[in-house]
């Protein structure tokens, strides 16, 4: 019963394994062809990249570089296909090359210092030899139909013409007996066929792993690329919930609010004088409004203040300084616009500092700067006050270096007992389009 409920399992497969095997040959052959451009396309890499040493070359290399880039993402995609996934170790390309000599060989300087250049390099000239084996699967079921042939009448013809019978699998077919055994040990090969031939494709897929996939240095420069992408990701959307739920408040609750105060202010004119209860009432309920309101504009600067969005970071810090009850001067020298959540954190950063120096530095004057030097955004908060101040010891300062940090930002602290207090801040980023301010 066991055995008859297997060769049911087997019949019931065997189509769908034969459809497999086809696609394998299709594959297997395509493979093979590769095989053949890999040394073409070694050779002539080779040729560009010693061209390029020599100062040549840098036309050209960066578009030969593309094509064998091409050829090993598809066997990356034909590895796939067998279970063997191969992940793209490429290092990611940067922004923007000039357009110019200049910029190429920055590009050639980009593709030769990629340690997959080189592997890929390593694995076309291999894979001239060991891609080969995509021709098995063609030339197994090449032996099969021979065998057929042979078995079916074929072996007659070999007879007269050589005299002896053609061997096939160590059989000699010169009779009808030997004919219907060669049958059977092909109809026995096309069966072994269709079950291995994909193991042709997985031997050369986990070959293609070996040179093809990211080392471990690769793989973490590839995982710490995709945090990067993801957290740039989570900051922007929450910078972006952040300033609708400021919208919604502004356009919404706060223009409600200020609505009801004008209907309570009207109510309370047209009220007459015997209704004296009635007028204390509006008044309370009118100030309680205003109160509601100004609470409401805290929030909403607190949320994303205003001005960050509407006159940038520089003229927020400078508003900054205007509204401190300290003599503040504030020198501004960014000539561009930094990612809004990062503007963000560094108005608050200044914000917080800022009232750290009213509330326990005793200061009376504070000095802010703020510049981009071409890749990192520095800020610098001075102030004459006692000096002592230290992150450890409370939450204020913790919590700023704890915001530019999720910036690969750094906070730097010199505040020596006696004073002065000087607060460096430091956020590599890249800054897009100018923005107009006013100095």
């Amino acid at each position: 019963m066991r055995v008859r409920v297997n060769l049911g399992n087997l019949l019931r497969e065997f189509p769908a394994r034969l459809r497999r095997a086809g696609t394998d040959l299709a594959v297997g052959g395509l493979i093979a062809m590769g095989a053949m451009l890999s040394i073409c396309l070694f050779l002539i890499t080779a040729y560009f990249v010693i061209l390029f040493v020599i100062g040549i070359g840098a036309m050209v290399l960066p578009i030969v570089t593309r094509w064998v880039r091409w050829l090993c993402n598809a066997n990356r995609r034909v590895a796939a296909r067998s279970g063997i996934e191969i992940a793209v170790p490429y290092q990611p390309e940067p922004d923007e090359f000039e357009k110019d000599i200049v910029g190429w060989i920055r590009r050639c300087k980009w593709i030769l210092t990629d340690q997959a250049t080189w592997r890929d390099l390593a694995w076309l000239l291999l894979n001239s030899a060991v891609g080969m084996i995509g021709f098995l699967p063609a030339v197994v079921l090449y032996y099969v139909l021979e065998g057929f042939a042979l078995a079916f009448g074929l072996w007659r013809p070999v007879l007269r013409a050589q005299g002896t019978g053609r061997e096939y699998f160590f059989v000699a077919i010169d009779s009808y007996p030997t004919a219907v055994l060669a049958a059977l040990a092909a109809a026995a090969l096309f069966v072994a066929w269709t079950w291995f031939s994909p193991l042709f494709l997985t031997v050369h897929a986990h070959f293609s792993r070996l040179l093809l996939g990211p080392t471990e240095s690769s793989r973490l420069a590839l995982r710490v690329q995709h945090l990067a992408e993801t957290r740039t990701g989570a900051l922007d959307a929450a910078a972006a919930e952040l300033r609708r739920i400021e919208r919604d408040l502004h356009d919404g609750a706060q223009a409600r609010l200020v609505g009801l105060g004008l209907t309570l202010g009207a109510l309370e004119r047209h009220l007459t004088g015997e209704s004296e209860e009635a007028r204390r009432l509006l008044r309370d309920a009118r100030t309680s409004s205003v109160a509601a309101l100004r609470e409401l504009r805290d929030l909403v600067r607190g949320i994303h203040p205003p001005i960050l969005a509407e006159r940038g970071l520089a003229d927020a810090l400078r508003a900054l300084g205007l509204a401190s009850p300290l003599q503040v001067e504030v020198r501004v020298t960014i000539p561009g616009e930094a990612p809004p959540p990062l503007e963000s954190a560094l108005y608050f950063a200044v914000s917080e500092l800022l009232t750290n120096a009213l509330k326990y530095s005793e200061a009376e004057h504070v000095e802010v700067s703020a510049w981009h030097d071409g890749a990192v955004l520095h800020a610098r908060v001075t102030d004459d006050g006692r000096g002592g101040a230290d992150a450890t010891k409370g939450t204020g300062l913790h919590g700023i270096r704890r915001r530019l940090a999720t910036f690969d930002g750094t906070l730097e602290i010199g505040s020596p007992l006696g004073g002065p207090t000087v607060i460096k801040m430091e956020i590599p980023c890249v800054l897009s389009s100018l923005k107009t301010s006013s100095s």
